[in-house]
């Protein structure tokens, strides 16, 4: 008896790679698609700009550094968030660049899973396509529920301050609250997302002018109503080494520090889910992650600067017993507002300003993570594959929609039994990811080194070299990120991010050798299986 996805899988044959693969033929978006083996199914009208702004949105620095903040704070302090945000902005430009070559040379939405597959070649190209997409897609389905879960943590925080706050009698939400509200916002998330993509279009150009006006209001307005603010010494010198997990070594508390920089600058492999929605993708896609990084980069350290100057007492922002329960941004606005006017509403709507851009982020996330659900369905990788790949009239794939938010409220379930173990999607979504990023990079200067044609994106001679670096980088943070007293946050019993990194490891690899490898062929083309071309 043949496995499902097999029978699913044989109405297309394998895309193999010849001497001819990499000569780019066609400019014209349609015959290079064919040419990597696909027929246009969804509509193509996103410009440079929509799929920018998409890309932006899921990077979004008001959702990673305002939900992180306390991540870092505890863990170096300003030291790590002012020094160490450039640090990470400049490897994962590295890692960017590489990205957009091998985007410039295959726009398909297929985009991690189908550059390993190609750049490895046919003898282990299905292995290579298994293992990156499932890193992929998980870290993908991980970050929309981190995303998603961190809205409703805000959202239950804005509550609690808008009612008086912790020590005023404010309403503190239960977790049973908390998964509702993560509930409402993943339906919310997927109406939007099945809406035409010409709406998500205009939705997605509002959101990224939503995140840079908002972190140039907020890096303004926090530092200029605070009635005290840091020096720039502290800012840009004071270590904090005080922590609840009794850790003084001061590299590795430095390293610690770097999640929140790292995780917020995840996401950017969107521009290349989105390929096949854009025009002049192999130009717009690589520009669109490139310009991504960049422009977060410099947003995000504005907005880190701003916020680190009102940062006096490090101590009371992290208290689980101030007025917001811990919450370390929403302390500072709070206090900041309260200090000079006697009341913390000022506060309380800036936290909305971030509420907002975090929304975006989500809807965004769910955008790309439907996209690359579509894509790795129709070449026969996920259960039930006929399902997951289907458009409805307006060109959307709506059953992969909805079952990525179902999925994504599936896994918030777990902040029930442990808050701990929820907590460990931060690093999965962090580490499985960027190993999803690395394995094209790596097979692109292995394999590939000199079969590999790159696009219009080009690095030229200096591709081989920003590839080993961009590799070298991902190795190295899987294995900080990883290590037993690594966070997310940790307990006296276990520390889940190397559990829930080592599982994936697990069932990826055994689910290979005991079953895909007997029909997983990899990239399959589907043109053909229908008598409807685009």
């Amino acid at each position: 008896m043949r496995n499902y996805m097999e029978a699913e899988s044989s109405t297309g044959s394998y895309h193999l790679l010849d001497e001819n693969e990499n000569k780019i033929t066609s400019s014209n978006d349609y015959s290079r698609l064919r040419e990597l083996g696909y027929k246009q199914e969804r509509y193509r009208g996103l410009s440079f700009i929509s799929n920018f702004s998409l890309t932006f949105s899921i990077v979004s620095v008001l959702t990673g550094i305002s939900t992180l903040y306390n991540q870092a704070l505890t863990f170096g302090g300003p030291v790590t968030i002012v020094c160490g945000w450039p640090i990470i902005g400049l490897m994962t430009l590295i890692v960017g660049l590489s990205m957009a070559e091998i985007c410039s040379a295959y726009p398909t939405s297929a985009g991690l899973y189908y550059w390993s597959a190609k750049l490895a070649g046919n003898k282990i190209g299905p292995f290579a396509a298994w293992i990156t997409g499932w890193f992929n897609i998980v870290g993908q389905w991980a970050v929309t529920t981190s995303v998603d879960y961190s809205l409703a943590q805000l959202v239950q925080v804005i509550i609690l301050l808008s009612t008086g706050g912790l020590n005023g009698g404010g309403y503190q939400a239960s977790k049973y609250v908390v998964i509702a509200l993560h509930a409402v916002i993943l339906l919310l998330h997927a109406l939007l997302n099945s809406l035409p993509i010409s709406w998500l279009s205009f939705i997605g150009q509002l959101a990224a002018a939503w995140n840079v006006l908002g972190v140039f209001l907020l890096m303004i307005l926090i530092p200029m109503v605070a009635t005290e603010r840091a020096s720039a010494k502290f800012v840009f010198t004071n270590f904090n080494t005080d922590n609840e997990d009794g850790i003084n070594n001061k590299l590795y508390i430095f390293v610690l520090g770097l999640l929140m920089s790292q995780y917020t600058l995840t996401g950017y492999d969107a521009s290349a889910h989105m390929t096949e929605e854009t025009k002049d993708a192999d130009k717009n896609g690589p520009k669109g992650i490139v310009s991504a990084i960049g422009i977060s980069i410099l947003a995000g350290w504005a907005y880190i600067l701003g916020i680190t100057f009102a940062v006096t007492d490090i101590p009371h922002l992290l208290d689980k017993n101030n007025d917001s329960g811990g919450y370390a941004i929403a302390q500072i606005f709070y206090d900041v507002f309260k200090s000079r006017y006697g009341s913390g509403v000022g506060g309380i709507v800036c936290l909305s300003v971030i509420a907002v851009a975090v929304f975006f982020c989500g809807m965004s996330s769910l955008t790309s993570n439907s996209r690359m659900a579509y894509a790795f369905s129709r070449d026969g990788a996920m259960p039930y594959s006929s399902f997951w790949h289907k458009v409805n009239k307006h060109e959307v794939p709506l059953n992969a929609v909805w079952t990525s938010a179902f999925i994504a409220f599936c896994m918030a379930l777990t902040s029930l039994g442990s808050l701990v173990a929820f907590q460990a999607m931060t690093s999965i979504a962090t580490i499985g990811l960027y190993i999803a990023y690395a394995l094209p990079i790596l097979f692109r200067v292995t394999l590939a080194r000199k079969s590999f044609t790159p696009g219009p994106f080009n690095l030229g001679s200096y591709g081989i070299v920003v590839g080993w670096v961009a590799v070298f980088w991902v190795a190295l943070i899987s294995v900080l990120f990883s290590l037993p007293v690594a966070y997310p946050i940790t307990d006296q019993t276990l520390n889940y991010t190397p559990v829930a990194v080592g599982g994936l490891v697990i069932l990826v690899v055994s689910s290979w050798i005991f079953s895909a490898r007997h029909w997983f062929k990899g990239p399959i083309t589907n043109i053909g299986n229908s008598s409807e071309e685009a």
